[in-house]
């Protein structure tokens, strides 16, 4: 007895599985050999060419025979014998194959009280409403469809990805339930996930897809993007935040700057010169510094054993003129911060290499 049409495209189906398997790691490289003899096998008994794309796909119907078994998986038990699923009548030599279950008067009656409470933002009763016509029609893709859409609007977002999963796996061609898909598997934040799903509704659509299918696919793709660069971005201590208004040439700070700030005699001076120390911790570059040296001990160690801000240190202790000291016992700035050390010590306390625990700016 001949294999019938129903038989050869399970085979084609199991044939596709085992690959599949390979591909995505459920089994190993080390197992290669086994599956393409057993693929070899299964084509060769049941007269079938797993190579003959048209014939896998009308065999899977867009689907992967795994998740037609998930379907199954999901549905036993829950099935109801009184509302056992309908059947299509067989061609010739062919077994019976099941179908969703096919709606009812009863059924339909409690979709659209269903329906009413969507639209008064019942979420809860719809829910309720769209579970009993599935106890009367079981697997109904449309049902489904409608319950996935009220547990995503209550927020239930796995709840609604595994109804619209039973809904495309029951009627690959119903592409509501493919855009349903999309928005919980997105709510999820499986953004890949959700422009798979977009894309498949477009497909079922035709003619290019609706607008608000090619809407979503857009959205899940520059989210895609973003996800993309946020992964590939700076690390937060590489960032430089700080006001751009006290930067120099390659975030450097501004030299002169800095130098009049710490320069003698001026107007809110302290005595001898000696700058007013309050006026400068009130400044927000020095105030970024000084909690760079207090959160990193490292460089407050390196800063304190350089010699030259040693001998800074002892010229305003002494309140003189120490070798390289501009007026009033303060240091030249110019010549101190050619010291490339000095300079390094600085690039850092302003927002460089040394900006420990900061948050990256926006």
């Amino acid at each position: 007895m001949a294999p019938t049409e129903s038989k050869k495209r399970l085979a084609l189906a199991i044939i596709d599985f085992l690959g599949s398997s390979l591909k995505d790691g459920t089994l190993t490289a080390d197992d290669a050999e086994s599956i393409e003899i057993a693929q070899s096998c299964i084509a060769d008994t049941f007269k079938v060419d797993p190579n003959d794309e048209a014939a896998v796909k009308d065999a899977l119907g867009g689907q992967s025979l795994a998740s037609i078994y998930s379907v199954y998986e999901k549905l036993k038990g829950k099935t109801p014998a009184a509302s056992a699923p309908a059947t299509e009548t067989p061609k010739a030599g062919e077994e019976s194959k099941p179908t969703a279950g096919a709606p009812t008067p009863e059924s339909d009656k409690l979709k659209s009280e269903g329906n009413a409470a969507m639209a008064r933002k019942e979420y809860s009763t719809a829910i309720d409403f769209y579970t009993k016509a599935l106890n009367v029609a079981p697997a109904n893709p449309i049902y489904l469809s409608n319950r996935a859409a009220a547990y995503s609007a209550s927020g239930q977002h796995a709840k609604a990805v595994e109804d619209a999963e039973l809904a495309v796996a029951v009627d690959p061609k119903y592409s509501k339930a493919w855009s349903r898909l999309g928005l919980a598997r997105y709510d999820m934040g499986d953004a890949k996930g959700a422009a798979e799903a977009y894309e498949k509704g477009i497909e079922a659509e035709g003619n290019g897809g609706s607008e608000a299918m090619k809407r979503g696919l857009e959205t899940s793709r520059k989210r895609i993007a973003e996800m993309s660069r946020a992964g590939n971005e700076p690390p937060a201590d590489a960032v430089d935040n700080a006001p751009g208004a006290s930067r120099g040439a390659g975030g450097m700070p501004d030299l002169s700057s800095l130098a009049s700030m710490l320069g003698g005699g001026g107007a809110g001076g302290g005595a001898g010169g000696m700058p007013d120390l309050s006026s400068i911790m009130n400044n927000p570059m020095f105030a970024s510094m000084a909690q760079n040296l207090m959160s990193n001990p490292d460089m407050l160690n390196n800063l304190m054993s350089n010699p030259r801000l040693r001998q800074m240190a002892e010229s305003f202790g002494g309140g003189g003129g120490g070798g390289g000291g501009g007026g009033g016992g303060m240091p030249d700035m110019s010549s101190l911060m050619n010291d490339p050390s000095i300079a390094e010590m600085a690039r850092n306390m302003m927002g460089g290499a040394g900006r420990g625990g900061q948050g990256q700016g926006q």
